[in-house]
């Protein structure tokens, strides 16, 4: 549907990968769509061997689509389901922030920050190859069971509209998250040996995030750290900024969903001793960090998809950088305008 257009092409894959990663693992979504892409570099090395300066935008506009487009949804990345936790749990804000109500605040968000990065990588990375043609083999397809495959897209369907539709339904996002599991288990879609394909690495760390906070909270060591830092003695902008400008920085060269969890039980402590009721209160606070950790992508050992597109060879670690820190400035700005501005005084997420 996006032509032959090497721009129109780049920004298609920006918009699939980022679509995907709405609701599926970034990690998983990015090595798909390199995978998809893998014939479209070969296809742009010119005959004196040199490569078409083109092929680096398109290989960063899937890194980009990938970790802005887990911002679009409470699933999407791990940083969205460990601020989930502050800002519904009934121990912490107790918020009813429905699957369709974080959609329609961050979702044009997240469009307005690949319309930027498409422009950013058209510009830095001009093409010289006049049209893309894809080619693409898919055995997996073919060999596939067509019985399989309606499964997959009538689970991946009703999943999807029993997450929109929650404050309808009633059923609980996290419930709603089991059923591909359980489906594609009992149909045999799902093997035994599929289970080891799953990034369990990621889900434990998440799960140890999570107990983490809640071991800072229970032995008081937030509230010290907290007392020992003078926030008092600064606004609550300077506060909410530094916050998220501190989880962006070590986000950077670490695990974004360890930053979260390190960060914002801690900024949940100080949120609640200070008056932020201008801005919306608590929860933009703790919003600003989760979108932060995903806004972090500078480096190859930023996040996976990061690492994925460095491995193809066709990104210098500088490219990476310079995109990265100028699409990630961009949208922490971006981010915090719009929760500052407009989410925050509104409290259009409670």
């Amino acid at each position: 549907p996006f032509g032959r257009d090497p721009k129109i092409v780049m920004l298609g894959f920006l918009i699939v990968t980022g679509l995907f990663s709405m609701f599926m693992s970034n990690t998983a979504t990015a090595a798909m769509m390199l995978a998809i892409m893998a014939p479209v570099f070969k296809s742009m090395t010119n005959e004196d061997v040199s490569v078409d300066r083109g092929v680096v935008g398109l290989a960063m506009a899937i890194p980009i689509g990938a970790n802005i487009g887990g911002m679009g949804t409470p699933i999407g990345t791990p940083p969205n389901g460990v601020a989930i936790k502050y800002l519904t749990s009934s121990e912490y804000l107790g918020l009813n922030i429905g699957f369709m109500d974080w959609m329609i605040v961050m979702v044009p968000l997240v469009m307005v920050i690949f319309a930027f990065a498409w422009f950013l990588l058209v510009k830095m990375y001009p093409f010289s190859t006049k049209e893309i043609t894809l080619k693409i083999d898919n055995e997996a397809f073919a060999k596939s069971d067509a019985r399989e495959r309606k499964i997959i897209c009538a689970t991946f369907a009703i999943t999807i509209l029993l997450w929109v539709t929650d404050k309808l339904t009633g059923i609980n996002a996290n419930v709603v998250a089991l059923i591909p599991f359980a489906v594609l288990s009992v149909t045999g879609v799902f093997k035994k040996s599929d289970l080891s394909l799953i990034d369990w690495d990621v889900l434990w760390l998440v799960a140890g995030g999570f107990a983490l906070g809640i071991g800072l909270e229970k032995t008081g060591l937030a509230k010290h750290m907290v007392e020992s830092i003078p926030f008092g003695e600064w606004s609550p902008v300077v506060v909410m900024l530094g916050s998220g400008l501190l989880c962006l920085f070590m986000s950077t060269f670490m695990s974004n969903s360890a930053s979260a969890a390190l960060l914002l039980p801690i900024m949940y402590t100080v949120g609640k001793g200070m008056d932020l009721g201008a801005f919306g209160g608590v929860c933009t606070m703790l919003l600003g960090v989760a979108l932060s950790a995903s806004l972090a992508m500078a480096m190859p050992i930023s996040t996976p998809p990061n690492a994925l597109a460095y491995s193809t060879g066709t990104i210098k670690q500088k490219d990476m950088a310079t995109v990265g820190i100028i699409v990630g400035l961009f949208g922490f700005a971006l981010a915090f305008a719009v929760l500052i501005f407009i989410v925050g005084p509104m409290h259009l997420l409670g």
